[in-house]
């Protein structure tokens, strides 16, 4: 059953802990397999705030207007052992207890168990951001803005359950599965391109750039292709599920809700293919973003669009559907680390200095939550859907690329389409290298630098 207070999560924690203590921090999940018979159905759900709701957190300007819908969209995959749940939503992020009582409100929906359910948020920033643990440390500070608002929240949980399980007596056959990728271009840059001598981050560019110097440095390291799993019966592409690696921002901060560029993308495709259910899952993009061809403008978002949308378009012309031989689900857990750069004291009083910005005194209570849930030691859940040769990967927080590339590297030859953005407890996850060029990235990195051998392991462990 979901989980309905704060309390039910700690006490549900330390009995996790008390499990994780008995295994290795990765660990494989159970594999079911299934030579025929597979069903896949899908679900969506509309998660747009209401007027005066919190935007990213409760830092930025609340809900003045909606612009376009927030959604919910997922699958639910039948006949592979237990069912398998995948859900993208269009959201800033659900982190630590949140993301847990989503994945176990979806399994109770589908008839499976939390560990088989993959939540993935997009990460638009005119959207929610819930984390119970955080808004109540922000909640004790009676000056500052709510975190969101439980009473929303809750409805949108049950509103997406109830969709999933309206959902299940429409499943169709799966008899065919069909990867593809096409590059995309003038959209992802990385941001830690402006260095010094010594390599440490001078100055980030963004998710949008008005600096003509910093624009005009290089793109950096980035991963290029949007790669497109889709799910077919017979000749009928019933499924498509669309991953590329970049922060999914134009513009934000204006109180104006909106799925934005990449958001924007998936749902032209959608109104063009109505019969198909198209998702979209943002890539490990914890230092990438648009900045290098984007200023932040209208026009920027609308070309931005159009870019996100022909690499859509593109990678489906690559798609050669191929007879599903067998499907499987593999887990992976992470118990990880705080950065030890994180004080307690000092983070709590920080939120006390009323003087400061009102992000300065609200980001400490995210900090605190990972503290704590690292200390009742709550593992990170990671899955992976394997169908045949092709492989679904998902992780949690904000990755950099450089996990993703390396996720690539473990099946050479082969798809692997990686969404990150899951579980946010962490924030970023930078690679333990960078942390001594520090960066915004690496302020904001919850977890320790040691984070970097455990994900890969996870990630050698659910690919191999």
């Amino acid at each position: 059953m979901p989980i309905t207070t704060r309390r039910d999560f700690l006490q549900q924690s330390v009995a996790a802990g008390a499990v994780a203590a008995l295994v290795p921090a990765v660990m494989r999940g159970a594999e079911a397999g299934a030579s025929g018979g597979l069903r896949v159905a899908t679900f969506r759900c509309d998660v747009t705030p209401p007027v005066g709701h919190s935007l990213c957190g409760g830092w930025i300007k609340p809900v003045v207007d909606v612009e376009d819908s927030l959604e919910a969209i997922g699958l639910v995959l039948l006949g592979a052992g237990a069912p398998i749940v995948i859900c993208a939503v269009d959201w800033t992020g659900l982190l630590n207890e949140a993301h847990l009582e989503w994945r176990q409100a979806l399994a109770a929906a589908a008839g499976t168990t939390p560990d088989r359910v993959a939540v993935q948020c997009v990460h638009q920033h005119n959207a929610p951001l819930v984390c119970p643990a955080a808004a109540e440390l922000v909640a004790k500070q009676r000056d500052l803005p709510r975190v969101y608002e439980p009473d929303f929240y809750r409805r949108c949980v049950e509103a997406v359950s109830a969709a999933l399980t309206a959902a299940l007596p429409r499943a169709r056959p799966v008899t065919h599965v069909a990867a593809g990728s096409a590059r995309v271009e003038h959209v992802a840059s990385n941001r830690r391109v402006d260095r010094d001598a010594a390599g440490r981050i001078r100055t980030m560019r963004g998710s949008k750039c008005t600096d003509p110097v910093l624009a005009a440095l290089p793109e950096g390291t980035i991963d290029p292709l949007l790669r497109t799993v889709a799910f077919f019966d017979g000749a009928t592409k019933v499924a498509a599920c669309h991953s590329y690696a970049t922060h999914p921002m134009s513009y934000y901060g204006d109180g104006r809700v909106s799925s934005d560029f990449c958001g924007l993308a998936r749902k032209r495709r959608q109104r063009e293919e109505p019969g198909c259910t198209h998702l979209y899952f943002t890539g490990c993009a914890g230092n990438i973003a648009a900045g290098k061809y984007n200023d932040g403008t209208p026009a920027a978002r609308v070309r931005l669009t159009e870019r996100i949308y022909r690499g859509i378009m593109a990678a489906e012309a690559t798609l050669r559907p191929v007879a599903l031989r067998r499907a499987t689900w593999r887990t992976a857990e992470l118990l990880a680390q705080p950065n030890p750069a994180l004080g307690l004291g000092a983070l709590r009083e920080l939120m006390d200095v009323r003087s400061d910005a009102v992000a300065m005194r609200m980001r400490p209570a995210f900090k605190l939550a990972l503290i704590e849930r690292c200390a009742r030691r709550v593992p990170f859940v990671l899955g992976a859907l394997h169908l045949d040769d092709v492989a679904m990967l998902f992780l949690p927080a904000e990755p950099f690329v450089d996990y993703q590339l390396f996720a690539q590297s473990v099946r050479p030859g082969r798809t692997v389409a990686v969404a990150a953005y899951g579980d946010g407890g962490p924030w970023y996850i930078p690679t333990k290298a960078e942390f001594p060029a520090g960066g915004y990235e690496v302020d904001f990195a919850f977890c320790a630098p040691e984070t970097e051998g455990q994900l890969r392991a996870a990630m050698e462990e659910l690919l191999g």
